[in-house]
């Protein structure tokens, strides 16, 4: 079976290692174009590239693939029995989907039809879920609409990150595809249209992450740190100083007394202090905030123009008091 694989980030990587580990027949390798990237803006990579220069495998770069006729008739001439789809990045053209006779697949990380689009993995840890998966599915014109393959369910973590949950799902993944290939060589693949309840997964934006402590509870707050870690982390104010938050923890108020029993004699107070007040702070106890049905404890932070730490480094070297409230 002579197989073409379309992907670019890590989460991709790991697909075509499964593939090629498996010893399937990879004719070529399509990812997106280098980039530059860092303060030298030197062109990267990437991370399906990386892996397919490694293994010797045929590569293909195309700045568009919409009305690129030139690529299209390549993709024709290499003439793959079936191409597989992996967080590629663009939206394949018709003319691309009726090439391969077994068609085109794809490893989408979500269990479909909630959570189509472009961030899944994020929107599921943002939205508190407590379960996802992968699903494979062959590709139509729509947005992750095709008919679904296979699937495979996990749980999240409550303190589990987006990263964290990335790195696992692409394993997930990975071995899905394997099962998916090899039940699809096999003519014993199934297909099962997607429900008519879907939701959507859309990109994310920089001004989702700014944290609201006037309307969200703690763990919303919570839940947006955590999905947010590690593309762009959520951030706040203090006294004009911006400060990204990158690890909390929930706890309740009889967890606060735990470990501050000396607050207890203020607790009846604490109704009236409005929500995002520092509690707490101490470079070797932590920094706790108020919010709404909870406390924010703060695990790892960033100060502006610094790099993230362990809350306790960051707090023996700025001055963060109780009392302060965060914007």
């Amino acid at each position: 079976m002579r197989i073409l694989f379309m992907g670019t980030p890590d989460f991709a990587q790991e697909s075509l290692k499964c593939l090629y580990e498996a010893k399937y027949n990879i004719i070529g390798v399509v990812t997106n174009p280098d980039k530059p990237k860092g303060r030298g803006m030197k062109m990267v990579a990437s991370p399906v590239k990386e892996y397919a220069l490694e293994k010797s495998l045929k590569i293909y770069q195309p700045e568009k693939v919409r009305k690129n006729e030139e690529f299209i008739n390549e993709i024709k001439n290499l003439n793959p029995d079936l191409i597989v789809v992996v967080a590629y990045g663009k939206i394949l053209p018709k003319e691309i989907l009726d090439i391969p006779k077994l068609g085109c697949i794809n490893v989408h990380a979500s269990i479909l039809p909630k959570y189509r689009g472009a961030a899944p993995i994020q929107w599921a840890v943002i939205n508190g879920e407590k379960t996802t998966g992968v699903t494979t599915m062959y590709m139509d014109i729509g947005m992750d609409t095709g008919d679904m393959i296979l699937t495979k369910e996990t749980k999240i973590g409550e303190n589990e990150t987006t990263g964290e949950l990335w790195d696992r799902l692409s394993k997930i993944g990975g071995e899905l595809l394997i099962e998916t290939v090899k039940q699809i060589e096999q003519k014993t693949a199934p297909r099962s249209k997607q429900g008519e309840e879907f939701t959507l997964a859309p990109m994310l934006n920089k001004e989702m992450a700014k944290i609201n402590w006037e309307e969200k509870t703690a763990n919303q707050i919570h839940n947006l740190v955590r999905g947010l870690n590690p593309i762009m982390g959520a951030y706040t104010f203090l006294n004009s100083k911006k400060l990204k938050i990158w690890k909390t923890k929930v706890i309740t108020e009889k967890e606060l007394i735990e470990k501050f029993p000396e607050l207890e004699e203020y607790l009846f107070k604490l109704k009236d202090v409005i929500e995002g007040t520092i509690l707490f702070s101490n470079d070797k106890k932590g920094l706790f905030i108020k919010a709404k049905e909870g406390i924010i404890e703060v695990e790892e932070i960033q100060g502006e123009n610094a790099k993230k730490m362990p809350v306790g480094d960051f707090l023996r070297g700025n001055e963060i008091y109780a009392g302060e409230v965060l914007e």
